[in-house]
């Protein structure tokens, strides 16, 4: 039966190799919140074995763990917060969590003194500036991989996601994702734009970390009488009026739009608590839609099998509560 597994791999292998990686030591940056506008200093620490992602704001003594099912916002960025404290929040986690994607990093604690990640240039490649300085290590212990063994999929409207099988993972592959992307904007500027990649080390590196988030210039005053993107700019965002980019510099790629997309998927994916194997094939997905994809994924009662088979030991997921994402 077709479903879905986590497999704890015990020798290297594949793009990301098979075992868990962290930093080999710490590294701080600072910047402006795209949207509070408020100046958070930021650092990135090894963590230990098994430890995952999480994010510690040391403003309120608070840690949240870099996870699917504690996304409660998904307007505009991707919004993390304790369940035990749902107004202690972390946002804008999806290009420092496609960083650490990209890097092959498992375990890391990201301590903040603020609500919201900062921007720096709206793009995942100062994190991963940040990360080379930093260093990777391996620790002695397998990565946990994500096996996507039925297909799902979720929808709105016109906009639609999908994660498919992809096979087993194997000894010579290790874990792979494989991603397709589509856009399609009224905006000239921007209008049907589509990305594909199999996710690697040097496919994250040179086609999307350098691709910028973006925003109409129509909108740009309405989101700030709302209260967000008061810390945006021309420094860090992409800002399209009909057929004109406003940027002086222009766009980084021909498509940097559609790669903007796949990496924002990237860093949502990141939130799976492992390292995905099968196939992303979306079309004007964002933030919603690609956790909704990942609560459905995990919430399919036959989604889990334990399996046994060498060198793979499959363990089996367990339950997590599922809270409504806004």
């Amino acid at each position: 039966m077709e479903g879905l597994a986590r497999l704890t791999f015990s020798e290297q292998a594949g793009s990301y190799g098979w075992r868990q990686c962290t930093l080999k030591s710490s590294i701080d940056c600072a910047g402006v919140g795209v949207h509070s506008g408020r100046r958070v200093h930021l650092t990135i620490s090894p963590a230990d074995i098994g430890a995952g992602i999480v994010f510690h704001r040391s403003d309120l003594g608070v840690s949240i763990a870099a996870r699917y099912d504690s996304v409660v916002d998904t307007r505009l960025c991707t919004v993390l917060a304790d369940p035990a404290d749902p107004d202690a929040r972390v946002g804008t986690v999806e290009h420092i969590m496609a960083a650490l994607s990209g890097a092959g990093i498992d375990n890391a604690v990201i301590t903040l003194d603020g609500p919201e990640v900062p921007i720096l240039d709206g793009s995942a490649a100062p994190f991963l500036f940040l990360l080379d300085c930093a260093g990777v290590v391996e620790q002695d212990a397998g990565r946990q991989i994500v096996q996507v063994r039925r297909t799902v999929r979720v929808a709105e409207g016109d906009a639609w996601v999908e994660l498919r099988p992809l096979g087993m993972a194997t000894r010579s592959t290790g874990a792979t994702l494989e991603m397709d992307l589509s856009i399609d904007f009224a905006a000239e500027a921007i209008g049907r734009q589509a990305c594909s990649l199999r996710l690697a080390p040097e496919t994250f590196r040179h086609q999307l970390a350098q691709a910028r988030t973006f925003a109409l210039a129509g909108d740009v005053e309405r989101l700030k009488a709302a209260g967000l993107a008061l810390g945006g700019s021309l420094d860090n965002a992409v800002v399209v009026d009909g057929d004109a980019v406003l940027n002086p510099g222009g766009l980084r790629m021909d498509n940097e739009f559609a790669c903007h997309k796949l990496l924002d998927a990237v860093g949502d994916l990141a939130l799976a608590g492992g390292r995905l194997h099968g196939r992303f094939v979306a079309h004007r997905t964002g933030h919603a839609l690609n956790n909704r994809l990942l609560r459905t994924l995990f919430a399919d009662p036959a989604a889990v099998q334990e399996t046994e088979t060498a060198p793979l030991v499959v363990q089996p997921l367990a339950a997590q509560p599922l809270t409504a994402a806004a």
